[in-house]
């Protein structure tokens, strides 16, 4: 495996780079915004993962996560953000990150939320390999192959990974009410021990594209989390 990490703290880079070593995965350090998209830009097949600080000289993490999205929907982008910056972690998700984790950080735990990523990409796959459509409901069809996603017979492709992966979990199960703890689980594959904002976050921009194609098809039941329903008929 290849990851691109963006990071100015080369210190923190020479930290990780002995455990990314440790598994066996091969990295490639940028120390600042521009050198990191550059790099992804000209190397885009190259990279499995990319890992990308927040705060970055000459330009942002929210700025490269976005051009990175506008190239690439299934990589996935894992944010590292300060430990009070809230908004900024939500605003990163909104913008196509994977996943997020908090400065400052064990290497150990860099490593885990890279291997959970890896691993649903890979279960993802190897789930669906002789399937045409694993999901067909009323309004909607979805293919984990090809990340094909149908929804009022109109094609929607432009989902992130995770976003896939949710509006995969919901249509699974139409009309059954998950919680936001039983999400966390389920799509991101490990504990986030409370923190339900990645949910909020991932829903609320999944809402934004799928409203795009027709009526909202997912609902939010108050006080308990959210569930798919596709069973309004449409003009």
């Amino acid at each position: 495996m290849h990851i691109l990490m963006v990071e100015d703290n080369e210190s923190v880079c020479e930290m990780i780079e002995m455990f990314f070593l440790k598994e066996e995965w091969e990295a490639t350090f940028a120390h600042n915004g521009k050198e990191g998209l550059s790099l992804f830009q000209e190397n885009e097949n190259s990279y499995d993962l990319v890992v990308l600080d927040l705060m970055l000289p000459e330009m942002d993490g929210i700025t490269i996560c976005r051009e990175i999205r506008k190239q690439s929907r299934t990589v996935p982008v894992i944010m590292l953000t300060a430990k009070d910056s809230e908004s900024d972690e939500v605003i990163g998700l909104e913008v196509g990150a994977d996943d997020y984790v908090t400065k400052p950080f064990s290497p150990l735990t860099l490593v885990a939320r890279i291997k959970s990523l890896l691993r649903r990409a890979n279960v993802n796959a190897s789930d669906s390999a002789n399937a045409e459509y694993e999901i067909e409901t009323e309004h909607l069809k979805m293919d984990r192959t090809t990340r094909e996603v149908l929804l009022y017979n109109q094609a929607l492709d432009n989902l992130t990974p995770k976003e896939f992966d949710l509006l995969y979990t919901l249509a699974n199960s139409p009309r059954r009410v998950f919680s936001r703890e039983q999400l966390l689980q389920l799509v991101w594959d490990y504990e986030y021990f409370g923190d339900e904002r990645t949910v909020d976050a991932h829903i609320k921009k999944l809402r934004q594209k799928l409203s795009e194609n027709g009526p909202q098809v997912i609902q939010t039941v108050w006080g308990v989390g959210y569930k798919f329903d596709d069973t309004r008929s449409i003009d």
